[in-house]
């Protein structure tokens, strides 16, 4: 957590840590995650294992695994063909383009 980059913000100081942390229930462990986020002013969401959700992850999850699923959709992106780093980013973010590209096409 102290590695996190500075969070830009429109107005003020860039921001040196997050006010929440959201996690599933893999995370939890009190000792080694929740104490040391809450030491640094950070809120841990983390639901607890063996009790109901509550914690509305699941609202915030869905967008990250809906894009990971869009973009699973082109070959060339669920198998790595490329050696080359910059060559699969580059696919990567046509990828996206193209997703961001058909979503604006049912807005028009």
């Amino acid at each position: 957590m102290d590695a996190i980059p500075p969070i830009k913000r429109p107005q003020g100081r860039p921001r040196r840590r997050p006010e929440q942390l959201y996690a599933d229930r893999a995370y939890d462990f009190d000792d080694k995650i929740r104490t040391p986020l809450r030491e640094r002013g950070i809120e841990p969401v983390i639901a607890r294992r063996g009790e109901a959700h509550g914690s509305g992850l699941g609202v915030y999850r869905w967008f990250v695994e809906a894009a990971n699923a869009w973009l699973m959709h082109f070959r060339r992106l669920r198998v790595r063909y490329e050696k080359r780093d910059d060559i699969h980013q580059a696919f990567l973010i046509l990828g996206c383009v193209l997703i961001c590209w058909n979503k604006v096409l049912r807005f028009c």
